[in-house]
């Protein structure tokens, strides 16, 4: 009881003031998996609460659980001192609990307005378009966050679908906001936004669980943090009495440190000759004038903030789409048009920026998502004839070298946690990347320690004579890892820089649409050549 009275007394409440919402001894169990065992967890008003923890360490199923997309085997719910059960999520968010999940659950035919607006009970049975999007306007400005009221969401990039997100709940001015990975497809700038609209909320007496693998950002947000490990409730400390290196530890059992990996071994040339060219390669208007070119043995990081045109220099590198004017030339082979079947076939592999739709079959097992690239190839196929056993076999190597423990082969791959998810997707187009690896933010949602071993994934095929294409909002990513770094700004490359003259007030100032000639003298695009 003395803790209890601490914790309230630290947090400015009165003595026995009730959490907003309390989890005790939630259990939760899938086939062959222990998603969640014993787990003791409360928030309490005025608070942000962080849950860290590893990817699958169970942090998902706990809020899923208290969001009531799934049942508890065990435990109770305590809303405001009360027990409650919620049959469906309504039940929770009438019951003040709201959450945006890293995954988007936005209708991707509808405009933001329609989204934000959809099933609110606040919204005018008759309204329209142009008032929609005005309340829509009038909301992200109260809530610091910008976004396009009449645009289709399916034109957005991720990281302004993820900005809806956050607007559509916070918008219902719940109670207790869950936000799970908020700030991974936010700039630096557009977090502290965020954090300044998420003290404001929570100054009115609610509360905010804040999941996230940003240690540096937990730090800053939090109040209280809660780790979970394999299921289990770890420890719940007090943000003040923890640093980055304490919370790894206690997330992964162990000292993670991700430390500069431009350094080659012994024997491993440096970049040789280029191997992809964007030769003046234009997209609808979505990118203009782009000239790069990507060496074999090299990592070519790409900055910029979300939505300026990262999705779309993608989509061209690999065949998903067909560039307006310009060339894309692999080893000289003009593949503007070739499409993606045939893209992937001469060797360049894909890892997208939103796995779940664009990476995976959800539906389909692991297996088949494991093997989806090489199915026509033996030892999967003989001939016409699929081999389910050897699909199987292959799945488990692919499945055992990614480090994704699997209990189910046959399950399907929306199963697995989002950071095994991307562990998976990443050995399979590794697997493929005899030439070229594009990679579009495949840190994303990881755990310190899970990003530590997709890093290291880049370097074995850099070390391999493959050209990489890593393109992240993570400066210091780039920094630790790129030999050059190109920065994107509404569909332009402000400027290339070497990786180990980088500066990050420089790369700053690209980012916000000044080129690189304008600061020194350079070519804007020519030192991509």
């Amino acid at each position: 009881m003395r803790d209890e009275a601490d914790i309230r007394q630290r947090l400015g409440l009165e003595p026995g003031t009730p959490p907003l919402v309390a989890l005790r001894g939630i259990g939760k169990i899938f086939p062959g998996v222990i998603a969640n065992a014993d787990v003791d967890f409360e928030v309490l008003p005025g608070e942000i609460h962080a849950l860290l923890g590893e990817n699958g360490a169970g942090k998902s199923t706990l809020m899923n659980v208290l969001t009531g997309i799934y049942q508890p085997d065990s435990g109770e719910i305590l809303v405001g001192g009360y027990a409650q059960s919620f049959a469906a999520p309504q039940d929770a968010i009438a019951a003040g609990i709201g959450m945006v999940h890293q995954h988007f659950k936005l209708v991707q035919a509808f405009t933001v307005a329609e989204n934000v607006h959809l099933g609110w009970g606040d919204t005018p049975a008759r309204i329209s378009a142009a008032d929609l999007e005005a309340r829509t306007a009038a909301l992200a400005a109260t809530l610091n966050l910008a976004v396009k009221p009449g645009a289709v969401v399916a034109d957005l990039s991720t990281g302004e679908q993820q900005r809806v997100e956050i607007l559509r709940v916070l918008s219902r001015q719940a109670r207790v906001l869950i936000l799970d990975e908020p700030t991974a497809v936010l700039t630096p700038a557009e977090a502290q936004e965020l954090f300044v609209a998420l003290r404001g909320f929570v100054a009115q007496g609610n509360a905010v669980i804040f999941i996230s693998h940003k240690l540096d950002e937990v730090l800053e947000i939090a109040g209280r943090i809660t780790i979970l490990r394999q299921g289990r409730k770890v420890a719940t400390e007090w943000a003040e009495d923890c640093t980055e290196r304490s919370l790894a530890q206690l997330m992964v059992g162990r000292d993670i440190v991700l430390s500069d990996l431009r350094g080659r071994p012994d024997g491993v040339a440096g970049p040789g000759a280029p191997v992809l060219r964007l030769e003046g390669v234009g997209l609808k208007g979505l990118l203009t004038g782009i000239t790069l070119e990507v060496r074999a043995g090299e990592i070519l990081g790409v900055a910029g903030v979300a939505g300026n045109g990262q999705r779309e220099l993608c989509q061209v590198m690999t065949g998903l789409a067909r560039p307006t004017e310009g060339r894309v030339l692999l080893e000289g082979v003009d593949l503007s048009t070739a499409g993606p079947g045939k893209v992937a076939a001469v060797g360049v592999g894909h890892i997208p920026e939103d796995r779940l739709a664009s990476g995976v079959a959800p539906a389909l097992s692991i297996t088949d998502n494991a093997v989806l690239r090489e199915y026509r190839a033996p030892p999967v196929s003989r001939g016409p004839w699929f081999l389910p056993r050897a699909a199987l076999a292959l799945a488990q190597q692919i499945a055992g070298v990614a480090e994704v423990a699997v209990p189910d082969f046959a399950m399907p791959v929306r199963n697995l946690s989002g950071g095994n998810q991307q562990r998976l997707v990443a050995r399979r187009e590794m697997r493929i990347a005899r030439k070229v690896l594009v990679a579009a933010y495949p840190s994303r949602g990881l755990d310190v320690g899970a990003i530590n071993t997709m890093m290291r994934y880049f370097t074995e095929l850099r070390d391999q004579g493959v050209a990489v294409v890593l393109v992240s909002e993570e400066l210091e990513e780039l920094l630790n890892l790129s030999d050059r770094i190109a920065v994107l700004f509404h569909g332009r490359i402000m400027g290339v820089v070497e990786g180990a003259e980088a500066d990050l007030d420089e790369i700053g100032l690209m980012m916000g649409g000044q080129s690189r000639n304008s600061q020194n003298g350079d070519s804007q695009n020519g030192a991509a050549a």
